[in-house]
């Protein structure tokens, strides 16, 4: 009989009610392994409620205690790392390394949250005015919600759920339907450390969830991680219904390289940038912008063995380099991407639309591809393909090599890759892009820094992680003190003044 996934309301599994439920696929084989209840307005509903009666209390928790819960918390991670890994590659098809690795940076900001009595103190002015004092402090907005996308089924929930918690809120996961296990069991990790039932639920499912979580008026903040369509619906929707929302939306990132690069070092990133995770990371580097025919030339001469030498298989065997992507459906997208490029005039350098493996026939891989002399103007260079398919872009001078990047509707991630400081000086100033890599391809910044892009890759005024996210799942609030002193001065009609 087929396993089906449910719920984690108020501590306990559930089934759910509507007996609705969705496949989830081993990708590397291709077959059905579990099914995953397709929750909806009963289920949110059950989850805020449960949320209201625990949250109060937790707030109320001395923030040493919240603390402790997330020393602990970070202790069962790491010591279920392995079948928290197991889970990501068995529903996503990442390599086992690259699961750990991704949990890794999500354990990252568990370690930031757990320094969360010194993230959380206010500010005080002394004698502001004749005996009057001011503080501000920062209260927790009371039930925040995280949507969360397929891609990265642990780390993108370990950068919201946490920080969150740890201010005082709980917090109501929906996770990508195609890979829940993952969240399911660092739900009940987080239980076990301490927080109480309520504090941390997840909710499966699909629209009609994240539909039902956008209207509850007692959910006051939403995150979001997934494609920017998506971003600026919830965007929309959750701020029309008076909820403060942060939306991380898709990217196209590229990579310039400049003459003077370390050409082998450049390679070397664009192959872990571009066909890591099998592409489906929102800061993959999709577009390679070589500066001059000659470093384009060299730089496709170093490349394409590479790329055509990649180790494919599924995301469990030792030594693969890249496994399946998450879907057919997602396959076949990626697929039709391609056969697009090669309609649009590209050059397609390495294909791999035809990889096949023995005895994984049925599996959802798509070998490395490579695209040369790639214009702006096609959509395999607008878009985001989110699979193995990497373009290189030619650009004559380094002005043009910025231009095609800020002229982009994203701006997630870039980096440049040079020996000259004042070409990337000049880059990292004049990128409109909210992350960037000098000589790194992904910059994806650390915990106690904050994860976010630009332009239509973020719909909000808040990034991920680090300062931004306290600011995020908190409301300050300022408190005016004078105490009697004996001396009363009489009443006051005008507006007040600290004269």
């Amino acid at each position: 009989m087929t396993k089906t996934i449910g719920h984690f309301i108020n501590g306990a599994h559930h089934a759910g009610t509507s007996g609705a439920t969705g496949p989830i696929f081993n990708p590397a084989t291709g077959e059905e392994t579990a099914r995953v209840a397709m929750g909806a307005e009963a289920e949110v509903a059950a989850a805020v409620e449960a949320a209201k009666a625990a949250q109060p209390g937790w707030a109320n928790t001395a923030i040493v205690r919240r603390a402790r819960v997330m020393f602990r918390f970070k202790e069962l991670i790491e010591q279920n790392m392995d079948e928290l890994a197991r889970r990501v590659t068995a529903e996503h098809g990442k390599t086992l390394d690259d699961a750990k690795g991704s949990i890794t940076r999500g354990l990252e900001v568990v370690e930031f949250a757990c320094g969360i009595p010194q993230l959380m103190k206010g500010e005080f002015s002394h004698n502001v005015g004749s005996g009057v004092d001011l503080l501000s402090v920062r209260h927790p907005v009371g039930i925040a919600a995280g949507i969360t996308p397929f891609n990265f089924p642990a780390m993108i929930p370990l950068w919201m759920a946490p920080m969150a918690i740890a201010c005082g809120n709980a917090f109501i996961l929906k996770p990508s339907e195609k890979d829940p296990s993952c969240p399911m069991l660092l739900a009940e990790l987080l239980q076990e450390a301490g927080a109480p039932a309520g504090i941390m639920q997840v909710v499966n499912g699909g629209k009609e969830a994240v539909n039902a979580l956008l209207a509850h008026p007692d959910v006051a903040a939403v995150s979001f991680v997934g494609a920017t369509a998506t971003a600026e619906y919830i965007y929309r929707t959750g701020t029309m219904n008076g909820k403060r929302v942060q939306a991380l939306g898709g990217a196209k990132n590229h990579m310039v390289i400049m003459p003077d690069a370390d050409l082998d070092m450049a390679v070397d990133a664009l192959m872990g940038a571009a066909y890591g995770s099998a592409g489906e990371r929102c800061m993959a580097v999709s577009v390679a912008v070589p500066v001059g025919e000659k470093t384009a030339d060299a730089l496709i001469e170093k490349l394409a063995p590479k790329v055509r030498q990649l180790k494919i298989g599924p995301g469990t065997e030792a030594g693969v380099e890249m496994g399946p992507l998450v879907t057919k459906e997602h396959m076949d997208k990626v697929r039709g991407y391609i056969d697009l490029g090669i309609e649009e005039g590209a050059d397609l350098v390495v294909d791999g639309r035809d990889f096949k493996m023995q005895g994984y026939e049925n599996g959802f891989f798509v070998g490395g591809c490579l695209f040369d002399r790639v214009t702006e103007d096609m959509r395999i260079c607008k878009e985001e393909i989110f699979g193995p398919v990497l373009s290189v872009v030619r650009k004559p001078d380094y002005q043009s090599a910025v231009k095609i990047i800020n002229d982009h509707e994203y701006g997630n991630g870039t980096a440049i890759f040079t020996r000259d400081g004042d070409a990337a000086r000049a880059f990292a100033n004049e990128v409109n892009i909210g992350m960037v890599g000098v000589n790194v391809p992904i910059p994806v910044p650390m915990a106690f820094h904050s994860f976010g892009g630009w332009k239509r890759s973020l719909f909000g005024d808040h990034h991920a992680h680090g300062l931004e996210a306290v600011r995020f799942y908190t409301k300050q609030k300022a408190i005016t003190t004078r105490w009697p002193t004996g001396i009363r001065a009489g009443a006051e009609f005008q507006m007040p003044t600290m004269s």
